[in-house]
């Protein structure tokens, strides 16, 4: 495994716990704000603007085909801010369940789109990724309290708001969520265990269920030993899966059949999520939450759009 540091540049600072970052075309970035409720729009000046607000807690985003932000909302933390690093403690003291959220990012008009499966509540939306077919793969995080831990789930839905379905459960506090280049291959990162599943793709919503003792129906494709945590992830052109580590804090990328190949340092704990942009998709949009900044660094690999 190489061990690298991230060189690169703060292009948003000041920013209320930062995930989710979505580079369009123009060359601006979206980017969430899970304490401060809002989706914000970066430009390549650096001028930071709100686009949405959208209250709870947005958590991962993905432009869908119709040009519009699809939100994952996890329903809202509490937070602890110390020597200027802040973190989530718990549910937000209003909390009331999670959701997917679309927002028009010329408008900033938001449309709730599901709220529940199957009459479930969704507990903590949080990564999103969408296929070939017009249809979004998203994690539901779960949701921990001081006393228990409601269980997470693998999603996946339509984007016009008709149809939603619980793909893969149970899965321990699931987070990042990815697809392989050719599209058959589903990536989830569990971030208690610093696990990361793959899954077969059989068909828009269905997934191969690897048999006991799996206990998420997923074939492992790697754990980090020692005390780590993992967050969302992205996945490079060349097939391998960029995910977010924190504790340590950086970037570990494995390949498709398991070898850990990098980490990528960060200059903090909280080295949240990933995503590429650019002309040539070499740029890596890399959110520090604890610290609220959103970092652009030349990455050695051309990756995948969300």
């Amino acid at each position: 495994m190489q061990s690298l540091k991230l060189q690169g540049e703060v292009i948003a600072s000041g920013l209320q716990f930062p995930e989710g970052p979505v580079a369009l075309p123009d060359g601006s970035v979206l980017v969430v704000e899970i304490a401060g409720g809002r989706l914000l729009r970066v430009s390549p000046d650096r001028r930071v603007s709100v686009v949405a607000t959208l209250g709870g807690g947005p958590n991962g985003a993905a432009l869908g085909p119709d040009g519009q932000c699809y939100v994952c909302n996890n329903g809202g933390f509490s937070w602890r801010t110390e020597d200027g690093f802040t973190r989530p403690i718990g549910p937000a003291t209003d909390y009331a369940g999670g959701s997917i959220q679309r927002v028009d990012v010329e408008t900033g008009a938001v449309t709730t789109l599901y709220t529940h499966c199957d009459g479930v509540s969704l507990h903590g939306p949080n990564d999103i990724v969408f296929d070939a077919h017009g249809g979004f793969w998203f994690t539901d995080f779960g949701k921990t309290f001081e006393d228990r831990i409601l269980r997470g789930a693998v999603y996946y839905a339509r984007a016009d708001g008709s149809a939603i379905r619980r793909a893969a459960h149970p899965v321990l506090t699931p987070n990042g969520i990815g697809l392989s280049p050719d599209g058959h291959t589903l990536y989830v990162s569990e971030t208690e265990t610093s696990r990361l599943w793959s899954y077969a793709i059989e068909a828009p919503g269905v997934l191969t269920q690897e048999p006991w003792p799996s206990p998420c129906g997923g074939r492992l494709v790697h754990g980090l030993p020692g005390y780590q945590r993992f967050d969302s992830l992205a996945v490079e052109q060349g097939g391998n899966i960029c995910v977010a580590t924190l504790v340590r804090g950086g970037i570990s990328v494995f390949s498709p059949s398991g070898q850990w190949l990098e980490f990528h340092e960060a200059p903090e704990g909280y080295c949240t999520n990933i995503c590429f942009g650019g002309a040539d998709l070499r740029t890596a949009y890399i959110t520090l939450s604890g610290y609220g900044q959103l970092l652009a660094v030349p990455w050695p690999r051309a990756g995948l759009v969300l």
